[in-house]
C-alpha cells in the first residue's frame, strides 16, 4: 500500500479527527450488532495510546435533512465507551462553536463522539466550508471508513484537503487486501460474483476477466447471462435491457466464465415457496430460480481447486431464505477449506459467511459493499486518493 498509515504521523499530544464507519444496525435505540464498531477499534486503541485525543465522525442511514433522533449516533458512542473501557462524550451536533470548545478541551486520552454528519447535507454534496468546519475540529486527519471511501464527502474526502492525512489500520488491511486482487494478483486466481443484477457490475465484469484466470457466476446476475445463452428462464430475475451486454461479455470471454448448469427452483418470491431441483434448460413455467443446483456447486468446487486467491463477492441464491441458502452456504464452506488467500467483498457476501459459520477461516472479510465493488472496478476511491503517498 503506497499511502501513509496512523504509524507514519507522531500523535502525541495532538487532537485527532478520525473518520469510523459507524453505520451500524440499530434496534430499541441501541446497537444489535457492533461488528463495525470492533473493526474500528485497532486504530482507536493506538491514537490512545499514543498520547493523543480523539474526535470520531461518521454517518449513520439516510437521515431526510436535518437531525432526526432516529439517526442519532448516541448509542454507538455508548457502544464504543463499554469496548473500550472509558467515557466517549457525546457532541450535540458534528460542527459549530459549541462542538468545537469540546473538541478543543479534550485532554489526551479523551473521546468525543460527534453527531451524525448527515443532519447537514452540505456533506454529501463535499461542501468546502462544511469541510473546513470538520477540520476545524483535529490537528490530523485519520480516515479507517473504507465502507464510506467510494464516496467524495466533506468527512471522507474534504477534510483531507486541511489535514495532514492518512489511513488507519482498518483502511490499511482494506487496501492490501483488494489491492492483491487488482494489481499483481497470483495466479490461479478465480473470482465468483453473485447477486441480482448485473447492470451494477459490468465494470467489475470487464476489470476482473482482465486478470483472473475463471469467473464465476451464481445468483440473480446469472440469469440473465443464461438468457443471453437462449435458456428460458420462465419467472427468473432477468434484467432485459442487460441480455445483450451479457452476450457481448460471453462471446468476448468464452470458457473463462462458469456458469450455472442447475437450479433450486421456487413456485413464488417466498421463503413458503414450493421447491425443486431442475436442469438450467428445464425451468418450468410460473417458476423462478432461488439458488445454485448441487451439480452447478461440484462445478464451482472444481473451478476452485488449487486456486491461490478467490475473491467473492454476491450470494449464489436467495440465502435470506433457508430453503435457498444451501449453494451460497456450501460455497462458503467449501472456501474455507481451499487454503487460498480468500477476500470477501463486503455486503451479502460477508453476512453470508458469517451466517455458514466460516467468517474467520477467510483471509480478509471486507467492511465495505459498494467500495469494495468500485475497487474491484480499479478505480481510485475519492477517499483513498486523499491521503498522503508514502
Amino acid at each position: 500500500m503506497n499511502k501513509k498509515t496512523v504509524r507514519d504521523l507522531d500523535l502525541k499530544g495532538k487532537r485527532v479527527l478520525m473518520r469510523v464507519d459507524f453505520n451500524v444496525p440499530m434496534k430499541n435505540g441501541a446497537v444489535s450488532d457492533d461488528k463495525r464498531i470492533r473493526a474500528s477499534l485497532p486504530t482507536i486503541e493506538y491514537v490512545l495510546q499514543q498520547g493523543a485525543s480523539l474526535v470520531l465522525m461518521s454517518h449513520l442511514g439516510r437521515p431526510k435533512g436535518g437531525p432526526d433522533p432516529e439517526f442519532s449516533l448516541q448509542p454507538a458512542a455508548e457502544a464504543l465507551s463499554k469496548l473500550i473501557g472509558r467515557p466517549v462524550r457525546m457532541a450535540p451536533d458534528c460542527v459549530g462553536p459549541e462542538v468545537e470548545a469540546l473538541a478543543r478541551g479534550l485532554a489526551p486520552g479523551e473521546v468525543l463522539m460527534l453527531e451524525n454528519v448527515r443532519f447537514h447535507k452540505e456533506e454529501e454534496k463535499n461542501d468546502p466550508g462544511f469541510a473546513a468546519h470538520l477540520a476545524a475540529l483535529g490537528e490530523v486527519y485519520v480516515n479507517d471508513a473504507f465502507g464510506s471511501a467510494h464516496r467524495a464527502h466533506a468527512s471522507t474526502e474534504g477534510v483531507a484537503r486541511h489535514l495532514p492525512a492518512v489511513s488507519g489500520f482498518l483502511m490499511e488491511q482494506e487496501l492490501e487486501h483488494l489491492g492483491k486482487a487488482t494489481q499483481d494478483p497470483p495466479h490461479p486466481y478465480v473470482a465468483i460474483l453473485g447477486g441480482a443484477k448485473i447492470s451494477d457490475k459490468i465494470a467489475v465484469i470487464d476489470n476482473l476477466l482482465t486478470q483472473c484466470d475463471r469467473l464465476v457466476i451464481g445468483g440473480g446476475m446469472a440469469n440473465t447471462f443464461l438468457s443471453a445463452k437462449g435458456y428460458d428462464m420462465a419467472d427468473s430475475l432477468v434484467e432485459a435491457d442487460a441480455v445483450a451486454t451479457a452476450k457481448a461479455i460471453l462471446l468476448r470471454a468464452g470458457d473463462q466464465i462458469l456458469l450455472p448448469v442447475d437450479a433450486v427452483i421456487g413456485d413464488k418470491f417466498e421463503e413458503s415457496a414450493q421447491s425443486q431441483v431442475v436442469a438450467i434448460d428445464k425451468v418450468p413455467k410460473g417458476w423462478r430460480v432461488m439458488d445454485i443446483g448441487p451439480v452447478s456447486l461440484q462445478k464451482f468446487k472444481q473451478a476452485l481447486a488449487g486456486a491461490k486467491l478467490v475473491v467473492w463477492n454476491g450470494p449464489m441464491g436467495v440465502f435470506e431464505f433457508p430453503k435457498f441458502a444451501e449453494g451460497t452456504f456450501a460455497l462458503a464452506r467449501a472456501l474455507a477449506e481451499i487454503g487460498a488467500t480468500t477476500v470477501i467483498g463486503g455486503g451479502d457476501s460477508a453476512s453470508a459467511v458469517k451466517k455458514a459459520g466460516v467468517a474467520k477461516q477467510m483471509t480478509h472479510v471486507s467492511t465495505g459493499g459498494g467500495a469494495s465493488l468500485e475497487f474491484l472496478e480499479g478505480k481510485e476511491l475519492p477517499g483513498v486518493a486523499a491521503l498522503l503517498e508514502r
